[in-house]
């Protein structure tokens, strides 16, 4: 074997080697970045969350208890359907108090497949307050 192909053979043995050594290192650091970003999302809703008022936090238990299967109802997620908006999005439809009659009285259709519900006036003015909320 000429000396060019044994350095050939050289380079793609350390070229095979460096790539054994650090694909694995890229995993991990990949990882690692996003557990920190995990962590941080949690302490950071966690905090906004503690912020709330009563009315704002039974608002959100309803949300999550009657609207979450098909809804967003946070800040920052996808709704499960795609056809539901995300309730911190629904200010930018219309006032987000213009609800509170369809809510009380029972909406029928909101989006393909969404049940038809009826919440009492105390619920309504929860769910209100927490839809308010999310705006900020």
């Amino acid at each position: 074997m000429s000396a060019d192909a044994q350095n050939l053979k050289l380079i793609r043995i350390l070229r095979l080697a460096r790539h054994v050594c650090t694909e694995p290192l890229k995993k991990i650091h990949v990882a690692c970045r996003a557990a920190a970003l995990a962590i941080f999302n949690l302490i950071f809703l966690a905090s906004a969350y503690a912020q709330m008022d009563p009315r704002q936090q039974r608002g959100l238990t309803l949300a999550t208890a009657n609207c979450a299967h098909c809804h967003s109802v946070d800040k920052v997620t996808a709704s499960p359907l795609t056809l539901a908006p995300p309730f911190r999005e629904l200010h930018n439809r219309y006032p987000v108090e213009s609800l509170e009659e369809a809510l009380g009285e029972g909406i029928v259709t909101g989006h393909p497949n969404m049940p038809e519900f009826r919440l009492d006036p105390g619920q309504v003015g929860d769910l209100i307050s927490y839809l308010k909320w999310l705006e900020k």
